[in-house]
């Protein structure tokens, strides 16, 4: 359970990215802080006034999240890629990339270019931001063409050398006029190699310099001058403040850091796709004694990775593993592309490292209690229930559920759970095709086959073209079946997996008279399960997940007007007269072979109504 108060005594005082998710997990909001104690605190104090919209979502909150960066500018950057991905409800949408502009080095051409970008676009240039003010990257632009005295006309060089006058900045000494020759492709290589480098972080000297002359000018009582030294010097402060939550490259990462003490750690991993930073997930970890972070980390990728559908094209680490090179093939073969394994020791991919290590450092001080009741409520849950069935490896569960309507459109819902917990994306929803009327055994028949054989049907198209398995929606077949019954139910899902050849444990979840969770029937005998175990718990969440999914279903059917009997077409029968008839008689089967007099006989009929129903089943 969240508990809302304790969490705010938690709060670090740095800067970063608050997340509020309201009760069904939901992403609501977005925000940035310099100090994450400060402004996340302030929405639950009753004296805080941010207007409606906000009070709104205040009572929506169930619990929230942070994710820790070394400066407000990062805070900010990443605030934005989240907003992007997610859209909260109650964020003010951003527009899109042009708020940010980049710093462009047209590296491509025989004599560079440094220009303002409001975008990143994959060409020959090398790109440097995004930053968050446009005015210091137009002053660090002028600062840097002024310093190494570059050309910002559009001329194409060398073509166009000597072929027009120089230009005004020539003869002010701010350009060395490369479209008159007078400086050579090599020389004027090595000023962009100092560029870059500065844009790189090496902004030392030029810091140091522009003091030099800030404080000479000032000494020289050349006030005006100081000033503009000054205004140029906070630009490259401000412009050398770099952040790593956008990366330049645009290309798809996962950065992987974990912390870890005697017998615990979090493992720590930060999605970057298209280049930004879109989400993160950490993970519990129960480890020995002497186990090495390198070790964790491969069983970590070798865990994590069999079942994510996505494996990005690089997998930077925090540590030096084992097995890369099998590591490399396996995850390879997995993509369909290659994927690289990578442990920087410098730059800004080591950076990115760090921050993620920090943030599995924070959490595994700070949740290491609220981590142990999750893990208890999933995995530890899982545990038990494979000792129960004396199974092992449960990763993944299937339920199934049957529903219908006054015992018409009849229904399906198939639920999956991960490691204990719900995985909706593979949700599945049926609509009965063959079976008529409340038979629950012939639709969970009919349910399971489906289910079963476009999976086969889909893994057998996706070995033909040579894609992986999770580009199918079906392909995923459960380590266990969990079916909403007892024995009757556990035969009907065994025999479709006989005739399909499939070999998967079936499990029935057992219901008393009150209809509540007794047992589990397994291997033709009933296990009794201790009421009070995670195990449990688990079991009864699945079956109420599972049959929430299938009255959802009904409800969408009904507001659509998608759920009609067909008894309704017939002249004086209604609602009342309808359940009468399929109270009585159970299903249209029966309805259809009853005379004229049993019909007559229903409560609410009469002998016209009767005859009516009668000839709509044998005209």
């Amino acid at each position: 359970m969240f508990d809302v108060q304790d969490e705010l005594k938690k709060l670090p005082d740095l800067p970063g990215v608050y997340i509020m998710h309201d009760k069904s997990d939901a992403i609501i909001y977005v925000g940035k802080a310099v100090s994450l104690r400060k402004r996340v605190r302030q929405y639950f104090q009753p004296s805080h006034n941010e207007g409606i919209k906000k009070k709104q979502m205040v009572e929506h909150i169930a619990r929230f999240e942070y994710i820790i960066t070394d400066s407000e500018l990062e805070a900010l950057v990443l605030e934005c890629n989240l907003i992007k991905e997610h859209t909260p409800k109650y964020n003010t949408m951003l527009r899109d990339d042009k708020t940010y502009p980049y710093i462009r080095v047209t590296v491509g051409e025989d004599f560079p270019r440094v220009l303002f970008s409001r975008q990143m676009k994959k060409d020959k240039s090398r790109y440097f931001g995004p930053f968050t003010s446009a005015g210091a990257v137009k002053d660090t632009i002028d600062l840097i063409n002024k310093i190494y005295r570059l050309r910002t006309c559009n001329r194409n060089l060398p073509r166009d050398i000597g072929l027009d006058r120089a230009c005004l900045n020539h003869h002010i000494h701010q350009c060395d006029a490369p479209c008159q020759g007078y400086i050579s492709k090599e020389e004027y290589a090595k000023k962009i190699d100092g560029v870059i480098e500065f844009l790189n972080g090496n902004y030392m000297p030029i810091i140091k310099d522009l003091e030099s002359k800030m404080n000479q000018a000032s000494e020289d009582m050349e006030f005006e001058k100081a000033i503009e030294y000054r205004e140029l010097l906070s630009s490259v402060r401000q412009i050398a403040q770099k952040q790593k939550i956008t990366n330049t490259d645009g290309e798809d990462k996962d950065i992987i850091a974990l912390a870890s003490d005697d017998v615990d750690a979090v493992v720590q991993v930060f999605f970057i796709r298209g280049g930004k930073i879109i989400g993160r997930d950490h993970f519990h970890v129960r480890v020995g004694t002497d186990e090495k972070k390198s070790d964790i980390l491969v069983n970590f990728i070798k865990q994590f990775y069999s079942g994510t559908p996505f494996i990005p094209r690089e997998i930077i680490l925090q540590e030096v593993i084992d097995e890369v090179e099998v590591l490399e093939e396996w995850l390879g073969k997995k993509r369909g592309h290659k994927v690289t394994l990578h442990t920087p020791q410098k730059g800004m991919k080591n950076k990115l490292v760090d921050l993620a290590a920090r943030n599995a450092e924070m959490i595994l001080s700070q949740d290491k209690e609220k981590i142990k009741r999750e893990e208890g409520r999933t995995i530890g849950a899982v545990k038990e229930i494979e000792g129960l069935l004396g199974l092992s490896g449960l990763n993944r569960m299937e339920a199934f559920d049957i529903s219908n309507i006054n015992g018409f459109e009849t229904v399906g819902s198939m639920v999956v759970y991960e490691k204990g917990k719900p995985k909706r994306s593979d949700y599945r929803k049926f609509k009965l095709r063959t079976v008529t009327g409340p038979d629950d055994y012939a639709s969970m028949y009919e349910v399971l086959t489906r289910r079963f054989s476009h999976g086969m049907e889909e893994k057998q198209q996706l070995e033909e073209n040579n894609l992986p398995e999770e580009v199918g929606s079906f392909t995923r077949f459960p380590d266990v079946i969990m079916m909403d019954g007892g024995k009757g139910q556990v035969n009907i899902c065994l025999q479709v997996l006989e005739e399909l050849g499939l070999d998967i444990p079936v499990c029935g979840m057992v219901k008393d008279d009150n209809h509540r969770t007794r047992g589990l029937y397994f291997n033709n005998q009933e296990i009794p399960i201790d009421r009070h175990g995670e195990g449990f718990k688990l079991i009864t969440r699945i079956q109420d997940e599972a049959h929430r999914f299938a009255i959802e279903y009904h409800r969408s059917l009904r507001s659509k007007s998608q759920v009609k009997s067909i008894l309704d077409d017939i002249e004086g029968v209604g609602p009342t007269r309808r359940k009468a008839l399929m109270k009585r008689f159970q299903s249209l089967e029966n309805m259809r072979n009853a005379s004229v007099e049993e019909l007559a006989d229903t409560d609410g009929m009469n002998q016209k109504t009767a005859e009516a129903v009668y000839l709509f089943f044998h005209k």
